[in-house]
């Protein structure tokens, strides 16, 4: 099939009479109420939930291998290859099922906050309750909009699909392909909303470099200067969390472009995690449950309709998504200057990393390469407690070109702007996972703050003596023992042990950046 018998297979779908296009916010919930969907909390919001796949299934991820992308595509476990013919019979079989269905929901809207890279995209739902997720994460368009709304990618998803593996060629029931030269991303067999937010990142992330812009996997927030401070991180190390800051403008919480005219969010919404959610210690989203915002496996009394933040019983990846106006504090349009300051989140299950480091251009870019994190429990499928793992540029699961593309556009852009980068642990401290205890977020909320502030520019340091990382002595509301990884744990042997194993692992990930210079394999690692 050519691009041509691709779009006339969906403008046949787009012309039945089950189409819903452009549905309000009450309507859908109307909608995802009525088919049973989802019900309605004490607050308002629509809880969903998604039954076995309560998060990113990346092993049934794959994208079409095609002659005008195949040689640009990053190949391996990330980015896996499909045939075209194995596309193009899937994509056949769920138009036809999705015809047969009794309502589809469809959103048009963009993605991009710069109108010099935007595009606009077409999400086709079987699901209610799915078509509001992507109404509240994607960007909206304005009535003048909608009417010339073009449509550069689409979205068909039929998460009742089931694919049969020995006759359709994937590997599970469920697939998520991407075609970048049919413009479709094809979803099924999965009713984890995420997995459509996921994808458009992954289109952007192949589609802005060519443009000469990096694209992120950060959130952003701007100060009443001007200053725009980035926030690097997988799921769960605090992105939305740290960058929902009551003093500072929300530019966004998940995926940003950086054009030579400055930083855009890619999103109009915010995707949170809600696990242990309290209006004491994350107040901005927790007032951003209300009606319109949709929760993903929040457990919910059956009688009260009260949320139970603390339950993880379906999965500790519960989340909640809304549009970015529910955050109070935000910059309108999603737009901001250069950067002035960059933080690379992590969550060491190790508990041995500093809470916050002072880098060097060396370390930002070993450090970039290098993604080091844990992955937390529910963010995957069979992820039930802390992994370590490295994911390359803090975003691995959504770069479909080389890394080092991504690394030299930021050391680039780090040089140009002078911006300065730490390191901050949200992970573990006093011990490894199962000993220690997690970062207080008040304590990194007072890091990162001082950070931000230029409080941190010229403070004394102490080097670490396993990783090379510069620690502050001392920071306003922090204690002192915190600071240094060491300080907090009673057994100091067992802290270097550990120590020097994780060391080992940074430098045997690393040697697959075997064209990297050696100023960042020498100067930005360990010490040992």
């Amino acid at each position: 099939m050519n691009s041509v018998e691709i779009a006339n297979e969906l403008k046949d779908l787009l012309n039945g009479t089950n189409i819903h296009v452009q549905l309000s916010v009450p309507q859908l919930v109307e909608k995802a109420t009525s088919r049973g969907e989802a019900i309605l909390t004490v607050d308002g919001a629509l809880r969903a939930e998604t039954g076995k796949y309560t998060g990113r299934s990346p092993k049934d991820k794959y994208t079409v291998e095609e002659e005008s992308t195949k040689d640009k595509i990053d190949w391996g476990k990330v980015n896996r290859p499909i045939s075209s013919e194995v596309f193009e019979k899937l994509y056949v079989k769920v138009v036809n099922y999705l015809k047969e269905r009794d309502e589809l929901f469809v959103f048009n809207g963009f993605a991009g906050a710069d109108k010099d890279s935007q595009i606009g995209i077409k999400v086709i739902n079987e699901y209610a309750w799915h078509n509001l997720f992507c109404h509240q994460l994607f960007i909206r368009p304005t009535t003048e909009e909608l009417a010339t709304h073009k449509t550069d990618f689409t979205i068909v998803s039929a998460p009742n699909f089931k694919a049969d593996p020995a006759v359709d060629g994937t590997g599970s029931e469920t697939f998520i392909i991407v075609s970048l030269e049919k413009k479709v991303i094809l979803i099924g067999g999965t009713e984890y909303a995420g997995e459509m937010k996921k994808s458009i990142f992954g289109i952007m992330n192949y589609l802005l470099p060519e443009q000469g812009i990096l694209s992120m996997h950060c959130s952003a927030n701007v100060g009443e200067t001007g200053d725009v401070a980035l926030f690097f991180g997988l799921s769960g190390t605090g992105k939305t969390t740290l960058s929902a800051d009551s003093d500072r403008k929300l530019i966004g919480d998940d995926e940003h472009g950086w054009s030579d005219n400055g930083v855009f969010n890619i999103e109009g919404g915010c995707y949170a995690k809600t696990i242990n959610l309290s209006a004491e210690k994350e107040p901005e989203i927790y007032n951003a449950i209300r009606f319109g915002a949709v929760l993903e496996n929040v457990v919910v009394d059956e009688n009260t309709r009260i949320c139970n933040y603390d339950d993880g019983s379906l999965t500790e990846n519960t989340r909640v998504a809304y549009p970015i106006d529910y955050i109070e504090n935000i910059a309108k349009p999603s737009v901001a200057g250069h950067p002035q300051t960059i933080v690379f989140l992590t969550a060491d299950a190790f508990g041995v990393l500093p809470p916050i480091s002072k880098l060097t251009k060396e370390q930002a870019m070993y450090h970039f390469l290098s993604g080091f994190t844990s992955k937390l429990a529910g963010t995957e499928r069979g992820v039930t407690e802390p992994e370590p793992v490295f994911s390359t540029c803090f975003g691995s699961p959504f770069l479909p070109l080389p890394a080092t593309v991504y690394a030299e556009m930021l050391g680039k852009k780090i040089d140009e702007h002078g911006a300065q980068v730490f390191l901050v642990n949200t992970g573990w401290t006093g011990g490894e996972y199962g000993v220690g205890s997690r970062m207080k977020l008040s304590y990194t909320r007072a890091m990162v703050r001082a950070a931000i502030e230029g409080k941190l520019g010229n403070v004394e340091t102490t080097q670490d003596a396993v990783f090379g990382l510069h620690i502050p002595t001392a920071i306003e509301g922090v204690p002192s023992e915190v600071l240094n990884p060491r300080d907090a744990w009673a057994d100091k042997d067992a802290y270097d042990a550990k120590a020097k194993h994780l060391a080992s692992l940074f430098n045997d990930n690393f040697k697959k950046f075997a064209n990297v210079s050696e100023d960042i394999s020498k100067k930005g690692g360990p010490l040992v």
